[in-house]
């Protein structure tokens, strides 16, 4: 019973990480990165889809992201889901691909990207102490329903408390060396 608790402690945990990992990605670092495209969506047809499933995006250097559509005649609604996107990067369209340059972060900029990392960090945070909170209702419950005994209940507990230090301890690992990243010239 405390076992199957924890298994979804740890899978909701689980979750809270993936849920940062896909977060810290968006984070531009000042480096050319196309998952930074992941979340524009182009009006195509009246359907809001993904550059990357209608264009080739490609990393010519580590400060240029160029976008060569598979249909030329979406090159303008491409620019404007950019633009409209506010990922501080102005496209250039030559008619053919739209270029993405990245120019490097000022410091200012790079401060500001360090407190969005670290609020990911924390959201990702509570998402743990989420799962934390529901593995102990559940222990709570099943003991109230006679499931368990009082000392499975503390133990459940305590290693409820270990797996939630383990990923807490993950996420500011993570979120150290996300930061470091974004800080780095």
């Amino acid at each position: 019973m405390v076992e199957e608790i924890l298994l979804e402690a740890e899978a909701g945990m689980e979750k809270a990480i993936k849920s940062l990992e896909t977060a810290f990605t968006s984070v531009r670092t000042g480096r050319a990165n196309a998952m930074i495209l992941d979340k524009v969506r182009v009006e195509y047809y009246g359907v809001p889809t993904p550059v990357n499933q209608m264009a080739a995006v490609k990393t010519p250097d580590a400060h240029m992201l160029v976008i060569e559509p598979w249909d030329k005649g979406t090159l303008g609604a491409i620019e404007h889901a950019i633009l409209e996107s506010n990922l501080g990067v102005t496209p250039s369209n030559d008619g053919s691909v739209i270029r993405l340059p990245f120019p490097a972060l000022t410091e200012e900029r790079r401060r500001e990207l360090a407190k969005q990392c670290k609020t990911y960090a924390e959201e990702g945070r509570v998402g743990v102490r989420r799962a934390r909170q529901e593995a102990n209702a559940a222990i709570e419950k099943a003991k109230k329903a006679g499931d368990i005994t009082e000392d499975d209940q503390r133990r459940g507990e305590a290693d409820v408390q270990k797996l939630t230090d383990k990923y807490v301890a993950k996420i500011d690992e993570l979120y150290k060396k996300k930061e470091a990243e974004v800080m780095a010239i």
